[in-house]
């Protein structure tokens, strides 16, 4: 199982050691579009979603990660991750990939200073609740027919599942609890 992480910024190299420590066989970086050949799933990290979307064009990726999501490889974005998946972003008239039946809200939970950590009870994760870290976080404000919700956050959506795609506002990488990743490797496991 051969796992992309899309390396243009954020928390790529706490991805990677999550993934791994998660089962994934390979993991690689994704700077470039020949970075996609054969990939087996995709992580779109945390980050600056407006930048993370710019640098997409400027090396042509936006396409081909629109076109690998829609032929059905699995895909988890975490923070301005999700902003990139979501097919509507509040406040805006235009998206980055546009590939998940979601309306987000960016930055929802505050500035920088405003970040924190709860638990919380995420859907297909046994056990104790998942220590969550949201920082400049999105919230999920609406989610269409095929979108199961995950988890929520004082009534507000923070995690949720459309079939291959799987999105987070917090950032699971940031923690020891390797459990969303897991969950991400057996979607990927389903697709295969």
């Amino acid at each position: 199982m051969k796992i992309g992480v899309l390396a243009l910024q954020g928390a790529v190299i706490e991805h990677i050691k999550s993934l791994q420590q998660a089962g994934a066989d390979e993991v690689v970086t994704v700077k470039r579009k020949e970075d996609l050949q054969g990939l087996d799933g995709l992580v779109l990290p945390g980050g600056e979603s407006t930048t993370i979307g710019k640098l997409m064009n400027q090396y042509d990726l936006m396409n081909p990660i629109r076109e690998m999501a829609q032929a059905g490889t699995p895909m988890f974005g975490t923070c301005a991750g999700l902003i990139l998946l979501a097919g509507r972003i509040h406040g805006q008239d235009w998206v980055h990939l546009g590939i998940m039946d979601i309306l987000v809200d960016r930055n929802s939970f505050g500035r920088q200073r405003e970040s924190f950590e709860t638990d919380l009870k995420v859907k297909g994760i046994e056990g104790e609740p998942y220590r969550a870290v949201f920082i400049r976080a999105p919230h999920i404000m609406e989610v269409g027919d095929q979108v199961e919700v995950l988890s929520t956050y004082q009534d507000r959506i923070v995690a949720a599942r459309q079939g291959h795609l799987l999105g987070a506002s917090f950032h699971p990488e940031l923690t020891d609890d390797v459990r969303l990743h897991q969950y991400f490797l057996d979607m990927v496991r389903e697709t295969r």
